[in-house]
């Protein structure tokens, strides 16, 4: 175990009005035909990719795009032939769509008391999209159904009224796989590793959210609402994609989940977490200037939560390492922070992409590689009876040397970003990071657990 002290170091830097990264064609090209050659290798004829606003991550893969508050359908064969199954409002985004498709008009998908005016049932109009009889159909929603014992692969998370018609629509005859797996298998699915182009659209949202972050942090002192910080974590208009938590004291008082008008209190607990296609931050302390100003009853918070937490960031970021087993990582945290004291239930570590949480490698037991190319989050929740929580969620990058080489030529001042990180972190934090493990937020292994002291934070040495 390393040792850890408070001590005064300079606050990470942070990248205001960095570019995004468009997707380039090369690498939408590139995910159809991984995702093609995932379906032949599991023997379908067809993948059927459900969407939704909350569920569009596989959909927006292939498509460039998700049907935002309608449902839609993505009918994939294996010829490579793309048929896109649209409600009312989301007809218009087929021309815009990244892979060359046919539409079909789909009411059922519209919102509530909208124009149902197509004469044909869907079960029909999945048809003319390529559901048929005797066909081998592999379904995607967004669950992998692990652990469900051997009937996972006939378990669907599309709405019942999609499953019917796709079951008229094969006549009996077709056979209906679950096939989530070839998007988020977290030992091989498509979307789990990322090329150059990938890493850096998606450290876009890496960088905004700890930007917004450190600037909330900076922000907060007693007098002040909820509201007022959260409003801080809005970025560049850009969307979240999970609920932004700026929450003072005691969270969820009346089912609240969102920053109200509790104003805060020197003492409280504080929790502030905003995340964007890419990354997510999250920090967890007191809001304090010292230990002096704590309640007796956790005044030892540093010592009986902070420190150790932080011990298990600096362990999970130094042993982080392309092929390592996920039941590795999982051993590591588990011997530096045992569950059993610190009651963290979570895998220790997830992976990241247009979601928050797209699957985890990380688990006990797990065979699963970690490979170039993963986009991973620092995800260890301790929980010690009444006392605040400790976190420093943030998002790194596997790259081996050439896809570091990649970044370095094709997107250099991305790449520079990077170098500053890990100087950073290593110089100031006092954490030696592998080659390959490139940090993608500014505050990667930022620890403050006194929020009104903006000057220390925890280091090794």
């Amino acid at each position: 175990m390393p040792m850890v002290t408070l001590s005064s170091i300079p606050q990470p830097a942070v990248w205001h009005g960095v570019p995004s990264v468009t997707l380039s064609d090369e690498t939408l090209r590139q995910r159809k035909a991984s995702v093609l050659s995932k379906m032949q290798q599991h023997g379908l004829d067809a993948l059927i990719v459900y969407a939704d606003k909350e569920h569009g991550g596989n959909f927006e893969y292939l498509t460039g795009f998700i049907p935002r508050f309608e449902e839609a359908l993505l009918v994939l064969q294996a010829s490579g032939e793309a048929v896109l199954v649209l409600g009312n409002e989301n007809l218009k985004l087929a021309a815009h769509a990244r892979l060359t498709n046919r539409v079909i008009h789909a009411p059922w998908f519209s919102l509530p008391n909208q124009p149902m005016d197509n004469k044909k049932p869907l079960p029909e109009l999945l048809k003319e999209a390529g559901v048929t009889a005797g066909k081998t159909l592999g379904l995607a929603g967004w669950k992998l159904f692990t652990g469900s014992g051997d009937d996972a692969h006939q378990m669907f998370d599309l709405p019942a009224f999609i499953v019917d018609a796709i079951r008229l629509a094969g006549e009996g005859t077709a056979q209906l796989r679950n096939a989530t797996g070839i998007f988020i298998d977290p030992d091989g699915g498509a979307r789990t590793v990322n090329n150059a182009n990938e890493l850096a659209h998606y450290e876009y949202g890496a960088n905004l959210a700890s930007t917004a972050i450190l600037t909330a942090l900076n922000a907060i002192e007693p007098g002040k609402t909820e509201k007022q910080i959260a409003a801080l974590l809005a970025a560049e208009g850009q969307p979240n994609n999970v609920v932004t938590i700026a929450a003072t004291g005691d969270r969820f008082a009346w089912a609240n989940l969102y920053p109200g008008d509790k104003v805060i209190q020197r003492g409280d607990k504080f929790s502030l977490t905003t995340s964007y296609k890419g990354g997510l931050t999250s920090r967890a302390a007191y809001v304090v200037a010292n230990a002096s100003e704590l309640a007796p009853d956790v005044a030892d918070y540093l010592e009986v939560v902070a420190k150790p937490y932080f011990c298990a960031v600096v362990a999970w970021l130094e042993h982080l390492h392309i092929g390592m087993k996920g039941g590795e990582m999982y051993d590591v945290i588990e011997r530096v922070l045992p569950k059993a004291e610190y009651h963290w239930h979570l895998n220790p570590g997830h992976l990241v992409a247009d979601e928050e949480w797209l699957c985890s490698p990380i688990g006990p037991g797990s065979a699963a590689t970690l490979k170039s190319g993963m986009l991973l989050q620092i995800d260890i929740i301790p929980s010690r009876a009444g006392y605040a929580g400790a976190s420093i969620e943030d998002t790194v990058a596997l790259a081996d040397d050439t896809l570091r080489h990649t970044l370095a030529s094709d997107y250099p001042a991305l790449w520079q970003r990077i170098v500053a990180r890990r100087a950073y972190i290593a110089e100031h934090i006092g954490i030696r990071l592998p080659d390959e493990v490139l940090p993608m937020s500014n505050t990667v292994g930022y620890l403050r657990p006194w929020l009104l002291d903006q000057g220390r934070a925890l280091v090794c040495k």
